[in-house]
């Protein structure tokens, strides 16, 4: 070994000694065992696990499991009741086992109407049985109609016949 190498040596093992003696002084000295493989988690184990799995892990922990397949529904609507509806209807929110759907027509709310129970059940085959209870639809929202130009004053115009 050259005289640098040993040198390098020697002040890395000087500065390692001092960090664990300001740990020491903190309180934080670090481990003396190995950790224990415990078959949990990744937190648990420090081992690499498939992404999938960890995500799969921590919808279960959170409860989060039919929030997320509700979204790939949403995400999928066009492919769950096909183009022709998807293009006139659209998933709003679902809680406690309703799916809100707006239509952009009364007429389009009309037939959503009539094709709802058809519609949960398809849901129910995506999501699991009894997930999707009800879907209750919205027509398009208007809003008040405000007045303006378009609006007839002063009466009647000169074509009334009546009165």
């Amino acid at each position: 070994m050259d005289d640098v190498t040993a040198r390098g040596l020697a002040l890395a093992r000087e500065k390692l000694a001092q960090a664990k003696a300001d740990a020491a002084r903190r309180g934080r000295m670090p481990r003396r065992e190995p950790r224990r493989k415990t078959g949990g988690t990744l937190r648990e184990t420090g081992d690499p696990q498939p992404f999938a799995r960890a995500i799969r892990e921590l919808l279960a922990a959170r409860g989060w499991e039919r929030e997320v397949a509700m979204g790939g529904v949403f995400g999928r609507w066009a492919q769950i009741v096909g183009p022709d509806l998807a293009a006139h209807t659209k998933p709003e929110s679902f809680a406690d086992g309703e799916v809100v759907v707006s239509a952009d027509s009364t007429a389009w709310a009309s037939q959503l109407r009539l094709l709802a129970p058809a519609l949960v059940k398809r849901l129910n085959e995506e999501l699991g049985d009894g997930t999707v209870r009800r879907v209750r639809v919205r027509g398009p929202q208007t809003g008040h109609r405000p007045s303006g130009g378009l609006r007839a004053r002063g009466g009647r115009g000169p074509r009334d016949t009546y009165g």
